[in-house]
């Protein structure tokens, strides 16, 4: 709470928590926070979180009184920002807007706190308070030009067209929508509209909210043109970015559909908020299409990437989940860590019961196979699910009503069972062949008393490429990924602490080469997998190492590895594959590993996280990607700070494209000019990286911050960097 009150000139209780809450992005977390307490009581009901619902809408409303025009937020300085944009002052990049970090994605996340207070809890203090937010968003750009307003929205800001639509479907005023589909970015929607591709390179997790919110706008207007939008985005990045944990994205942006390599080789795989967010989408694509594809997705990236992604002991939550071979995740410390997945993670572990169960009005809809127990006051009913799935092919639904009642129970039949039918027995009846129709499986009868359901849930092996048909396969069992724990050594920074990028694992990544792949010339190779314990999923996977023996190693529900090195995806190659496959990964390795020694701190332009933590600043700058690598140029100049603790640093090495030309800038570090750089086009379509030595006098300055600063010449441009390296 304490960037809420100090924003509103009353004395903060405590001081604000650290890293991203105290680095720009104040006051994000409240509103996860505030979602997360909501969905947990609608859950369990327990006194202490509706205690705590009601502490902090208390102080939020003593904010927004204090402030006086209905706002309430923790953006440091947002008053000054506020006034800049209602007077048409637009200073807007893809991750600051009035050079503050991402305000409106910071804002939307109390608008959704604020939303699921009373969605959940029945909090009618909370649809106060989001419909005074409103109104006074809304005020506050009512002056401003549509391209203004796309102007803005070319910042990362959340959904808040999905949020907007909500407020008009929570009061039933329409002028909300209009809201709604102003502040919807054009940029992303029509392409989708036109059925275009434009994904590699983007900000994954700035998209995917924009798409919710399409998909509110056209639900709640009955826009076909919107809803087709929402629905090619789903299949676009289902169908080509998606990897079997249900997760994607490579440094937080869509690497290129055809090549999977990136997240092979980095150590910042798919990000735990884009999965948050792609099953927020998902659950509103099944409910207006009834489609079992939505739900075969949703079950997929529930039990592999959100369950994995919280440590069940310490409750630390997983920001990447990196595909290296043999690397590692990173886990969030109490107190100590302030993601974008902390905020998600919380209400990620509150909202398991979500999607288990839909309804219509004669027809109980069962999606997902997870113990519980579900209230149908309307009816009279009450149904508890009991199951140890996945762990036994099966479930059983106990149906309870007050009298005899005349209903459907629609089972889903999932994707993983080839079968055109589910294996059902009632009570002590024989077992019957329940036939599938649009993906269920349906119980027609009258139910009484305490019938009882079983049903069988046959699960196989089976395995999956990379989405760019790769030699690179993860195995399954069911929809439950199987992955093999490697060693616990060198984890570094495996329990999160205070500093802006604490939740990369930046610990050494070990050679793909030495990985052990499976022998794509032994016939029937998956046949060849046996199961260890059926207990606990585990199997032994024949494999053969990089000494050319032949041995098992264990693998296992991914889920279930904690605080461990893991792979995830296996190399499936032949003899002449694998000769190959050594030879090239023995050169590109040594020639990174070289680099990567002498790397001390390392910048990539136009990419948020990277840009955010090493103080990017500039003035009339624009970033972009070519051939799949980000850019930054600039008409004014751009900046960072780099660090060097130990006073390491010789040589500043810059990577430029070789067919940039006319180009000719200065290249400052610390304000002493280290070299004029003019690019001429003429080195080629390939990438080439100068290396400046970096002046004794400055070595010697106790400073251990370099500021590097790119500046053009009159009438010329600075840059594209594409790369910028701090090297020993």
């Amino acid at each position: 709470l304490a960037p809420f009150l100090k924003e509103a000139g009353i004395a903060p209780l405590k001081p604000n928590y650290p890293n991203w809450e105290s680095m720009g992005l104040d006051g994000h977390t409240a509103g996860h926070y505030l979602s997360a307490l909501s969905m947990m009581y609608a859950a369990t009901r327990q006194p202490e979180l509706l205690h705590r619902i009601q502490y902090m809408l208390a102080w939020l409303d003593s904010c927004q009184r204090k402030n006086g025009d209905g706002y309430v937020g923790g953006v440091p300085d947002g008053k000054s920002l506020w006034n800049d944009i209602r007077n048409g002052k637009i200073d807007a990049g893809s991750f600051s807007l009035g050079n503050r970090w991402v305000p409106l994605y910071n804002l939307h996340k109390t608008f959704a706190g604020l939303r699921d207070a009373y969605l959940y809890a029945h909090q009618t203090k909370a649809l106060d308070m989001l419909v005074k937010l409103t109104d006074w968003f809304e005020t506050l750009t009512q002056n401003l030009s549509d391209d203004q307003v796309q102007q803005i929205l070319a910042t990362e800001h959340g959904g808040l067209n999905e949020v907007f639509v909500q407020v008009g479907q929570l009061t039933g005023n329409s002028r909300y929508y209009v809201l709604a589909q102003r502040f919807s970015h054009r940029a992303i929607l029509q392409p989708l509209i036109e059925g275009k591709d434009i994904l590699p390179g983007l900000h994954a997790n700035t998209q995917i909210p924009k798409v919710i919110g399409f998909k509110c706008v056209a639900d709640a207007t009955h826009n076909p043109e919107w809803d087709k939008a929402a629905r090619f985005f789903w299949d676009l990045v289902v169908g080509r970015y998606t990897i079997s944990i249900g997760g994607h994205g490579v440094r937080e942006h869509f690497n290129p559909s055809n090549d999977f390599s990136s997240m092979i080789e980095s150590n910042q795989g798919p990000e735990t908020c884009n999965s948050y967010n792609m099953l927020k989408l998902t659950r509103l694509l099944f409910l207006s299409s009834r489609q079992t594809k939505y739900l075969d997705y949703y079950e997929r990236t529930l039990y592999n990437h959100i369950l994995s992604s919280i440590h069940r002991d310490s409750g630390g939550f997983v920001y990447f989940t990196p595909i290296h071979p043999c690397h590692y995740r990173v886990y969030s410390t109490v107190n100590h860590s302030f993601w974008c997945c902390v905020g998600t993670g919380m209400e990620n572990h509150a909202k398991y019961g979500e999607m288990i169960y839909c309804y219509t009005p004669d027809t109980l809809w069962v999606n997902l196979f997870i113990p519980s127990q579900l209230s149908w006051k309307e009816k009279q009913v009450e149904v508890q699910q009991q199951t140890n799935f996945p762990y036994e092919p099966s479930t059983s639904l106990q149906i309870h009503t007050q009298a005899p009642i005349y209903m459907t129970v629609r089972i889903r039949k999932p994707s993983w069972i080839n079968d055109n039918y589910l294996l059902v027995r009632i009570n002590r009846e024989k077992p019957q062949r329940i036939p599938v129709s649009g993906g269920y499986a349906d119980i027609r009868r009258v139910w009484k008393g305490n019938d009882r359901i079983q049903v069988d849930l046959p699960m196989k092996l089976s395995y999956e490429y990379l989405p760019d048909s790769s030699s690179w396969v993860s195995l399954l069992y069911g929809p439950v990924v199987l992955a093999a724990a490697c060693d616990t050594a060198n984890q570094t920074g495996l329990w999160a602490d205070e500093s802006r990028m604490a939740h990369v694992a930046y610990g050494p990544l070990y050679s793909v080469d030495d990985q052990p792949y499976i022998l794509a010339d032994q016939k029937d190779w998956l046949s060849k997998i046996k199961m260890v314990n059926a207990q606990k999923l585990t199997f032994s996977l024949p494999v053969r190492t990089k000494d050319n023996e032949d041995t098992q190693i264990l693998i296992q529900p991914f889920f279930d590895l904690q605080a461990t090195r893991y792979t995830i995806y296996f190399p499936l190659l032949n003899e002449t594959q694998v000769m190959q496959r050594r030879r090239e990964a023995q050169e590109k390795e040594k020639e990174q590993l070289a680099i990567r020694q002498r790397t001390i701190d390392e910048v990539a332009p136009g990419e948020q996280q990277s840009e955010v933590g090493h103080n990017f600043k500039g003035e009339n700058t624009e970033w972009g990607i070519n051939q799949n690598r980000f850019w930054r140029h600039a008409y004014g100049w751009f900046s960072y700070d780099l660090s060097d603790n130990h006073k390491q640093a010789r040589y500043l090495a810059l990577t430029f494209y070789g067919l940039d030309s006319n180009r000719t800038f200065d290249v400052w570090l610390n304000e002493v000019k280290l070299a004029t750089i003019s690019l001429m086009g003429d080195k080629g379509d390939s990438f080439f990286v100068t290396e400046l030595e970096i002046p004794k006098s400055i070595r010697e300055s106790d400073s251990t911050t370099y500021t590097v600063k790119f500046v053009p010449h009159p009438g010329s441009l600075a840059g594209g960097v594409y790369y910028i390296r701090l090297m020993k």
